[in-house]
């Protein structure tokens, strides 16, 4: 899988516009993210994938803050990555981005469906109820694998109490499906739905589950007031 090369920018209080290209940033540069109100900006540094498109900042300044918060609380393995799934983008777009916290590269950017009872094309709606058959907004840890249904898959620990803390009871998990697959974009205009699980094309669902188990961050993004307005890790 190929990895993009991205820069980690520190915005201290101000805002940085301009777009440029590097090989890298020092691994050492999270070690100086203390303050709640810096930013972070990624920025694309390779020409042959400039059809990429780069979380929003807002959204990855959220998806950083929780990584900080729960290395510092030493709740995440060393040298796990932060996965960041943005479902304000409709099923269409790639949403999903897999962040080597070390050394800024990009592993994963792809495709991943939601819930059947979140809507079609966009996810509009979430729910942390047994059989509503939604996505889940919030923070996770990445648990263990198993072999299940839907073949090799990964157990997810919801962290915030009302949003997403049911997800092991819901069996809210990531596993592949083949309608999580691009070509299913082709045939019906949008991609499958699942029972609430972010599930993934399988022909790389088995690499992606490998590179993210066992204690690594997941943090799903949605548009939803309730949630934007009283989750504890973005309003901390």
């Amino acid at each position: 899988m190929r990895k993009l090369t991205l820069v980690l920018i520190l915005l201290l209080g101000s805002s940085i516009s301009t777009y440029f290209f590097a090989n890298s940033f020092p691994s050492s540069i999270l070690k100086d993210l203390s303050l709640e109100n810096n930013f972070m900006e990624l920025v694309n540094s390779n020409s042959a994938n400039l059809d990429m498109v780069i979380p929003e900042r807002e959204i990855l300044s959220y998806g950083i803050k929780g990584y900080l918060k729960l290395k510092e609380e030493g709740k995440i393995s060393p040298g796990k990555p932060l996965t960041v799934i943005d479902f304000s983008l409709p099923s269409t777009a790639k949403r999903i981005w897999i962040i080597d916290m070390e050394d800024g590269l990009i592993l994963h950017h792809g495709f991943v469906s939601h819930g059947r009872n979140s809507g079609e094309l966009m996810a509009q709606k979430f729910s942390n109820v047994n059989s509503s058959y939604m996505s889940s907004l919030g923070f996770y840890l990445t648990g263990e694998t198993y072999q299940g249904k839907h073949g090799y898959s990964l157990r997810l620990d919801g962290l915030e109490k009302g949003f997403n803390d049911n997800a092991r009871e819901r069996a809210i998990v990531i596993h592949g499906a083949d309608y999580a697959r691009e070509n299913f974009i082709k045939q019906t205009g949008r991609l499958g739905r699942s029972l609430g699980c972010p599930a993934l094309p399988d022909e790389i669902a088995n690499e992606v589950i490998d590179m993210i188990k066992e204690q690594s961050l997941l943090f799903i993004y949605g548009k939803d007031k309730e949630y934007l307005g009283k989750s504890e890790f973005l309003n901390a």
